[in-house]
């Protein structure tokens, strides 16, 4: 079988999903399966003989067929400010119910519009009442900014289950109204871009190549089972799919010798590069390899680069200098080092030989000059 090419905004970091720190603030229907399901981590499953007293249990967010005037919608609150770059809306296993058609509307809500959401109660069955739907009516949510307009979607087959959308908006976004015409199911919704958050004073240290900080991933050598964006995310990882995973490497040594160090002998690497949210000099650094018990990497090392404004690429020409020096790792652990790095924009985090490691901190100081 030949693999589809995935588009380029895929490898954004991801705003929507629940590990990332989005989540639903209202639904109009949660009948046959709640919105939640829809920003689940997971890859959606079918149950073929799985039943609720509502009706047929399904992996995602799925409305009742829709006997009343008007259309079923969400809105979802991002992990962070940022620009949307593009969608995947997934109608996994969704074949005879799936939302015929959807369409995104973005808007930037302040503490004080955030406040006039009314409280939500996830629960299967339920609809928003008369009082839910007069409360949020006050946000005037269908009169924010189209950035997808009215599109079909196709089937839930895997032929055709994955809708991807590019999206051109270079406006900066907290939340998402997703609108399903009329009604049905979607089992996943992605939302990829780049965040935008506000500067942080320079005397408070932060996690600098944090997805909420703005980092992002520009570069990678192997990413066969985890992508490395997986690192930047907010809290602990919740199984090993949710880090960064390497393939065994083939040059791997037939019989394995140690350093004076303690670390391994091995002629190869794998590595990651990020553009760190802001400008900043790190001076902690945090490498947890939590769920990795067999396949830990042997040791890890961490390099910066001051390239201004640029991205990376491979084309770019930098000089990276040591932040962390080669240091040996262990399993299912929260590894801790003190540094003192110069002002960076860019890390470069590599394993030896291979492995898995489920969260990177970079703990430091904004810098304001290129702010």
């Amino acid at each position: 079988m030949i693999e589809k090419k995935m588009p380029a905004f895929t490898e954004l970091s991801e705003f929507a999903s629940i590990s990332a720190g989005g989540e639903v603030a209202f639904s109009t229907d949660d009948f046959f399966a709640p919105c939640e399901n829809m920003l689940l981590d997971t890859e959606p499953v079918f149950i073929a003989d799985k039943f609720t007293e509502f009706g047929k249990w399904m992996d995602g967010w799925e409305t009742r067929r829709k006997r009343t005037a008007g259309h079923d919608w969400c809105i979802l609150k991002l992990a962070s400010k940022c620009v949307i770059k593009g969608l995947l809306v997934d109608t996994a296993y969704f074949t005879g119910n799936f939302a015929p058609k959807y369409s995104i509307q973005a808007a930037r809500l302040k503490p004080e519009d955030e406040a006039l959401i009314p409280a939500r109660d996830t629960k299967m069955g339920s609809a928003c009442g008369r009082y839910e739907l007069d409360e949020i009516e006050r946000l005037k949510s269908d009169k924010w900014e189209e950035i997808v307009p009215v599109t079909a979607l196709r089937p839930g087959y895997e032929e055709t289950r994955l809708n991807f959308q590019k999206v051109l908006s270079d406006e900066a976004w907290t939340h998402i109204r997703v609108n399903i015409y009329p009604d049905g199911g979607i089992a996943r919704l992605r939302v990829y871009g780049e965040a935008r958050p506000e500067p942080p004073p320079r005397d408070q240290i932060v996690d600098l190549v944090s997805l909420l900080s703005g980092g992002t991933c520009q570069g990678y050598s192997n990413a066969h089972y985890g992508h490395p964006r997986n690192m930047i995310k907010p809290g602990k990882s919740q199984c090993m799919a949710d880090g960064w995973e390497t393939a065994r490497r083939l040059d791997r040594p037939e019989v394995l010798e140690a350093n004076e160090d303690g670390t391994l002998k091995v002629p190869g690497e794998e590595w990651a590069i990020f553009k760190l949210g802001f400008p900043g000099r790190i001076q902690r650094i945090c490498v947890d390899t939590a769920h990795f018990k067999g396949n830990f990497p042997d040791s890890v090392k961490i390099e910066g680069a001051y390239l201004r404004h640029a991205d990376w690429c491979p084309q770019l020409k930098c000089t990276w200098s040591n932040i962390l020096r080669p240091s040996k790792l262990s399993a299912h652990k929260e590894h801790w080092y003190d540094c003192d790095s110069d002002v960076i924009t860019h890390i470069r985090v590599s394993m030896a030989p291979d492995g898995g490691i489920s969260r990177v901190r970079t703990f430091g100081y904004a810098d304001s000059e290129l702010n």
